[in-house]
């Protein structure tokens, strides 16, 4: 009894480990499927139309930021910065995390909204970036083909709390 027992347990670990492994393989081919050309054809139309930009990687210099928790309470340092385009912006977690740097679509215009949230690598949502967790770990976007312009800022957990910075594109 002992020995049928042991055969039907690993029996059914085998079964488990090999079950779906066909269907993977569907999604796998489906995946790598051709287009057909009436996809490809519409494609073209409807990229521009959607306005999603491309990401563009800086061409100037990087800037830091700091994001900290300390006795004025949770704040980027420096809050605001001017930056020329196609300058980067590095921010450092220091202390009081979690962080993020995240922009309210509502009040960036139009035709940078796209930019900028195109240049966020490794976001939350759009416009959120991902969120800092252990000290000195950074998040970097470029400002690469955004226009000038002061863009409004903030970290998403310390909103209530004042965490909000100006970047100012010249």
């Amino acid at each position: 009894m002992r020995f049928n027992g042991l055969v039907l347990a690993a029996s059914a670990i085998v079964l488990g480990a090999c079950g779906g492994g066909e269907k993977a393989a569907t999604t796998d081919t489906a995946a790598t499927a051709a287009p057909t050309p009436a996809a490809t054809a519409t494609t073209p139309a409807t990229a521009p139309a959607t306005g999603a930009a491309a990401a563009a990687p800086a061409t100037g210099a990087t800037h830091d930021v700091k994001m900290v928790m300390d006795a004025k309470g949770y704040h980027f340092d420096p809050a605001d910065i001017t930056i020329k385009a196609g300058d980067a912006i590095r921010w450092t977690m220091v202390s009081g995390g979690p962080h993020n740097v995240a922009f309210d679509g509502a009040t960036l215009p139009a035709d940078a909204k796209g930019q900028i949230d195109a240049n966020m690598p490794e976001k939350m949502m759009e416009l959120s970036g991902k969120m800092l967790l252990a000290a000195n770990e950074t998040y970097t976007i470029s400002f690469a083909n955004v226009k000038a312009g002061k863009y409004d800022y903030h970290c998403t957990p310390h909103l209530a709390m004042g965490m909000k910075g100006t970047i100012t594109v010249q």
